[in-house]
């Protein structure tokens, strides 16, 4: 199981909204035109890639050398889906855009398709929504009780969750620091009275330190999508295949108890512990 500090500083990786390189626009030509869906289906492959140390998202054991966390099994059932086997290619957060320009792999699982990213990779339908939640001593009802000036909220600077509450609470003190954890620290040493994370986070850390408060969803409803990324090209026989998958998932009722089962087995958070306004 990965700790707070890692746990917290990947999948805010995942979360942040703008701030990719704009080398990624340079990166090298694939040396290869094949259609992404063409070269599955003639190599009977399905390659994607995997973050080390991101659990629940994704977690490689260090004894076996398998990997495991929810992507995964949306991975493997994909794979299943298409009769092809799986081949997992380590990477980053950040590196797993240039990745699929230079089609390295073939697909990557939870992505926020930001504007900067839709200029360099392709995009599936929302695989699933991360509602945004604060963290705090004190009940806030509604995203309007944290809009003004005396309410001191901490995000970490460019994320996902910076946008959204310098979107939706323009009038609050918003105290920007650099890592996710920075800001957990400032919550937790009194320097703040919120912080804005999406559900996952919030949860996790609440486990490792009940101390902080408690998770509230204040109204309206925000949240961010949790997309798969694809490579970039004008077929679209593979971005169609995977969306398809993904109705199908939802249909089965698959998607929940796959996030919610890996929640648990990597970060102790069981399913009960999840408001039943949190859409998945």
């Amino acid at each position: 199981m990965t700790n707070r500090r890692s746990f917290i500083a990947n999948v805010a990786g995942l979360a942040a909204a703008s701030y990719l390189p704009s080398a990624f626009a340079q990166a090298p030509a694939p040396a290869s035109t094949e259609a992404t869906f063409a070269r599955i289906q003639r190599t009977k492959t399905l390659r994607i890639g995997a973050v080390r140390g991101a659990a629940p998202y994704y977690n490689k054991d260090l004894a076996s050398g398998e990997w495991g966390g929810f992507m995964i099994d949306f991975a493997k059932s994909l794979a299943t889906s298409l009769n092809v086997k799986l081949d997992i290619t380590e990477t980053t957060w950040g590196n797993s855009v240039l990745d699929l320009q230079t089609r390295k792999i073939d697909i990557f699982f939870g992505m926020n398709p930001t504007p900067a990213r839709r200029e360099v990779i392709g995009f599936s339908d929302p695989l699933f929504l991360n509602a945004f939640t604060i963290v705090s001593k004190k009940e806030y009802k509604t995203w309007a009780d944290l809009n003004k000036p005396e309410v001191k909220i901490a995000v970490d600077i460019g994320s996902s969750h910076d946008q959204m509450i310098s979107r939706v609470c323009p009038n609050a003190t918003i105290v920007r620091l650099e890592k996710a954890d920075d800001a957990t620290l400032a919550l937790q040493t009194g320097r703040v009275d919120v912080q804005v994370l999406v559900w996952l986070l919030s949860l996790n850390i609440l486990k490792k330190n009940p101390s902080l408060g408690k998770m509230y969803v204040p109204l309206p409803l925000e949240a961010t999508s949790t997309n798969i990324g694809v490579p970039k090209e004008d077929d679209k026989a593979w971005v169609e295949t995977i969306n398809k998958w993904i109705v199908a998932e939802r249909n089965a009722g698959k998607i929940k108890p796959t996030v919610l089962s890996n929640l648990q087995k990597f970060s102790g958070v069981k399913p009960e512990d999840v408001p039943p306004q949190i859409p998945l």
